[in-house]
């Protein structure tokens, strides 16, 4: 059995925007050639190969990153692996969460004696000295104090929320320090959907007043739905910022057209019964949600079948697993697999388990829940890259001016 194309491009040094240059391939057809899904025409292969011949045999790993970012507010790492995909090293994480620590750590080997993993950013957004020097921030900002069910909760409880929150609120705060004193070429931020509408957009306008009129970075944003790509419907807010002005389009994303995927695409066929829910929360599902109905609103339990897209899966699935049951054979239906959620966000590809998930089925659902969508941040990374590379040469180009080069 031959290489495959994954093992063949490592081979040629080359990275995956490199192959989407050089043989004109559309980001997704170049990610299904990686992952194995399809096979890429003989002449690519071919290429790659005599590439890799005529090469010398120099470690992937010693290859000259592209460029350096840092993976704030990192969870367990969907936003690092599409910028590792497109030749970024990581040279900072930060995730105060000692679990998605855990399971991060267990997913991305760093061998760099550069990469520090913090916990908590706060001392580092005191002083910004102590986070490395950096080309691209990339940080998912923890999203409940502007999240609906966060503003709901805390105003039950006559909580702040938003700016006014005395921890989680002051966070963008923190960020907003670090992307002050390195001044790097690019970002990327990602939240919910609702921190456009949070406090009658207030708090979104705030962000961009910080962003672009404070720290002077050109700012797109887009609201981006996940069901081209897996099968949930999931929406989440994407911003790209860039310090110098570049040709960045956001609305030249490319979104995977055709039949969106299902439900079926990415379940296992043989799951274990463990994930059946018993006979008594099952019981109280159902009268939960006949409870409701009967009062005129639609809280409940919510089935699928092979066919359907899932709801939004949240970091409290563990709890009953009600926003996406999978119907069964015999009336009681089960919670997703941990795996299944890995294909559902995107770590995994549809039949995959590469992905390593070394803590309990709990803490899975709840890191899963506060996750990106994977192919979603790659379809990002990849319209991101060329203005990546194009600012930092004309920041070297600068540099080299100066220097009298």
């Amino acid at each position: 059995m031959g290489m495959s194309f994954a093992a063949l491009r490592q081979r040629a040094g080359l990275d995956l925007a490199d192959v989407i240059s050089e043989f004109a391939a559309l980001p997704e057809v170049a990610h299904s050639w990686e992952t194995g899904e399809t096979s890429p025409p003989p002449q690519v292969t071919q290429s790659l190969k005599l590439v890799g011949d005529f090469r010398p045999s120099v470690p992937v790993s010693a290859k000259p990153a592209a460029f350096r970012f840092i993976d704030l507010f990192a969870g367990i790492g969907g936003l690092r692996k599409p910028f590792e995909e497109i030749g970024g090293r990581c040279v900072f994480t930060a995730e105060w969460d000692r679990f998605a620590r855990e399971t991060y750590a267990a997913n991305f080997a760093d061998e760099h004696g550069d990469h520090e993993f913090a916990g908590d950013i706060r001392p580092y957004a005191a002083d910004p000295a102590r986070v490395p020097s950096h080309d691209v921030l990339l940080a998912g900002f923890p999203c409940q104090p502007f999240s609906i069910a966060g503003v709901s909760k805390k105003n039950s409880l006559g909580r702040p929320h938003g700016f006014l929150c005395d921890t989680q609120g002051t966070l963008f705060h923190d960020l907003a320090k670090i992307i002050a004193h390195h001044r790097p070429s690019a970002f990327l931020l990602e939240n919910v959907k609702n921190l456009e509408r949070h406090d009658g957009g207030k708090t979104f306008a705030t962000i961009r007043h910080v962003l672009e009129e404070e720290l002077d970075y050109k700012v797109q944003y887009r609201v981006i739905s996940s069901a081209p790509w897996v099968p949930q419907k999931r929406e989440r807010i994407f911003m790209v910022g860039f310090r110098d002005d570049t040709d960045f389009d956001f609305s030249q994303l490319v979104i995977p057209d055709g039949q969106n995927p299902v439900l079926g695409d990415i379940l296992e066929s043989d799951p274990s019964r463990k994930y059946t829910l018993s006979w008594h929360l099952w019981n109280y599902l159902r009268e939960y949600k006949a409870k409701h109905q009967s009062a005129g609103n639609g809280f409940g339990y919510s089935m699928f079948g092979p066919t359907d897209v899932s709801r939004t899966l949240s970091a409290r699935y563990y709890k009953d697993g009600s926003e996406c049951l999978i119907a069964q054979p015999g009336g009681i239906p089960r919670r997703l697999t941990p795996r299944e959620c890995a294909r559902l966000m995107g770590f995994d590809t549809s039949t995959g388990s590469d992905f390593r998930i070394p803590v309990s089925d709990t803490q899975a659902y709840r890191q899963f829940g506060n996750a990106v969508v994977v192919p979603v941040v790659r379809a990002v990374a990849l319209l991101m890259a060329p203005h990546i590379v194009s600012a930092l040469a004309a920041k070297e180009g600068k540099t080299a001016t100066a220097r009298g080069g």
